[in-house]
């Protein structure tokens, strides 16, 4: 892997077959402690806020992460960052906690693998072995989600491109940068436009409510 590079592997489309199949995840859904939708935030939510507070164009952070732990949501009709999902040799697989994904991190350590890539983002521990005190710390979605936020800003700072940015974010080797490159601003349009049509969704909600309240006041002054 080139220095610099978080990711050496190829992750695949978005779409859940094709991703569950060429990641090489555990199809099976892991037995949740926790509400699916409160699992779904660990990641959302930091990545929302290190876009806005590290100035990073809005969803991009985002289209990183389901490019790197995206994991399919058959309810939803959509994917979502996974914050326990740790690869290893090509192959990856979702834990349904964080002792969990530490406990298979120490197992692969034990077997004699140092490549690991983990959590929301997939920081490889190999590759990047100051970015965190400890497990503990690596798969704490914050702590994962910043460091891959000042290395993408870091990186964005170096080139002036955002998109050349994602692409090293993976790998500075031509053949692995510009197929990733191309998945996340995939991505990136796709989440856009679902934040867009999101809002669109809740601002006609909204006025519809307050029509439906204007109307019943006229019936109630005309009563």
């Amino acid at each position: 892997m080139p220095t610099g590079s978080i990711r050496e592997h190829l992750f695949p489309a978005v779409c859940a077959a094709a991703l569950t199949a060429a990641l090489g995840l555990a199809a099976a859904a892991p037995v949740l402690a926790q509400p699916i939708e409160t699992v779904r935030k660990l990641c959302a939510d930091p990545i929302a806020r290190l876009e806005r507070s590290e100035r990073i164009p809005r969803q991009l952070l985002a289209a990183v992460a389901l490019a790197e732990s995206g994991r399919w949501d058959k309810a939803r009709g959509a994917i979502f960052a996974w914050p326990w999902t740790v690869t290893a040799g090509g192959k990856g697989r979702f834990f349904a906690t964080k002792a969990e994904a530490i406990a298979e991190v120490r197992r692969l350590r034990a077997a004699g693998v140092r490549n690991i890539d983990v959590g929301c983002m997939q920081i490889n521990l190999m590759y990047h072995p100051d970015a965190f005190d400890d497990l503990d710390q690596a798969f704490d979605p914050a702590e994962n989600v910043a460091y891959a936020a000042r290395f993408l800003k870091r990186l964005n700072d170096a080139r002036r491109s955002w998109s050349m940015a994602v692409g090293l974010y993976h790998s500075s080797n031509r053949e692995f940068l510009y197929p990733y490159r191309r998945k996340v601003l995939k991505l990136w349009n796709q989440e856009r436009h679902r934040v867009a049509m999101e809002k669109r969704k809740t601002q006609i909600e909204k006025y519809k409510k307050l029509r439906a309240e204007r109307r019943r006041k006229s019936r109630r002054r005309r009563s």
